[in-house]
């Protein structure tokens, strides 16, 4: 997991963008299931899917994956959660798929000087530490607030998180 983890923080420090649809670093950036579908099969996974709805589908099938319904960052829901662990939204853009799942990310952990939850992927403007980020990068692990009302086109939703399948843990 720590070979992982490094090669992801590893792509974190080449200025890559958020680049839609690509899970190539020499475009010069990825999109969220590119980051985790370049990183998996670069560290030897076989056929890891290619979008965040079918890497849900991979995970759950897989048979270790940890539902989240609680909005509350301090819920049971997360005392299985590990760094490594692959993270799952739904509603995070506009498309019709099913599983409705729109987003990825992987678990770092937590920071040791802020003890906030932290996570690596690919994104067009989470925040870390306070500032908005765009493209490969270290992201804050937050859950989204409940839809406004008045906005029911775009709201995240956080889903869950698994296991990488056919992770062998050193």
């Amino acid at each position: 997991m720590r070979q992982i983890l490094d090669a992801g923080l590893a792509l974190t420090k080449q200025n890559l963008g958020y680049t839609y649809g690509s899970a190539d670093p020499a475009n010069g950036g990825m999109d969220c299931s590119g980051f985790i579908y370049y990183l998996l099969t670069e560290n030897g996974f076989k056929d890891v899917p290619r979008d965040s709805s079918q890497q849900y589908v991979w995970v759950r099938k897989a048979g270790d994956f940890n539902a989240v319904l609680s909005r509350h960052e301090d819920s049971f829901e997360f005392d299985a959660l590990k760094p490594g662990d692959l993270l799952f939204w739904s509603g995070t853009y506009n498309i019709d798929r099913d599983p409705p799942v729109t987003h990825t990310m992987i678990y770092l952990g937590r920071e040791k000087r802020t003890k906030k939850r932290v996570m690596i992927g690919s994104s067009d403007g989470r925040t870390y530490d306070g500032k908005q980020r765009w493209g490969v990068s270290v992201f804050d692990f937050k859950i989204p607030p409940p839809p406004n009302s008045g906005d029911a086109k775009i709201s995240p939703v956080f889903v869950g998180y698994g296991r990488i399948p056919d992770l062998v843990e050193e």
